[in-house]
């Protein structure tokens, strides 16, 4: 079981390693799935865009990609998450909120999408934020 922090690009410190760790953990675990490892990378806007014109044909830019490298049909979690540290600052300065809530959001968002949760329709993006809403409360 490993949950790990890498940074591209970018001059950033994840806030609280114990907590986020903990944190995401316990939400793996509220979902009974098995961690074998997650791998999270903070990068800047444009280190993801270029991810996101690689490997999704995307031309725009996005808080965060995940890439579920789990074998298919399984509850385990093997993944790599990367997350514009640009993009949530500036989510965070628009909507008024820390930072760090921001962050935990994105963090638990590309999880969730591991988990099984999707939000391509407006019925999926609604519970998706009911998924993150709940998940953020088990911090």
């Amino acid at each position: 079981m490993a949950i790990q922090f890498f940074n591209e690009d970018v001059d950033f410190k994840l806030p609280s390693f114990e907590k986020s760790t903990t944190w995401i953990s316990k939400v793996i675990e509220h979902h009974n799935f098995e961690l074998e490892e997650l791998t999270y990378i903070f990068c800047s806007d444009e280190h993801l865009l270029s991810i996101n014109k690689e490997y999704l044909n995307h031309d725009y830019y996005t808080d965060v990609i995940t890439f579920d490298n789990s074998p298919p049909d399984t509850a385990i979690i093997f993944s790599d998450i990367f997350i514009s540290i640009d993009r949530v600052q500036e989510n965070a300065q628009d909507q008024n909120i820390s930072f760090e809530d921001e962050l935990d959001r994105v963090m638990i968002h590309g999880l969730l999408h591991l988990l099984g949760f999707k939000d391509k329709s407006e019925a999926e993006e609604k519970e998706m934020r009911q998924a993150e809403d709940q998940m953020l409360s088990l911090r």
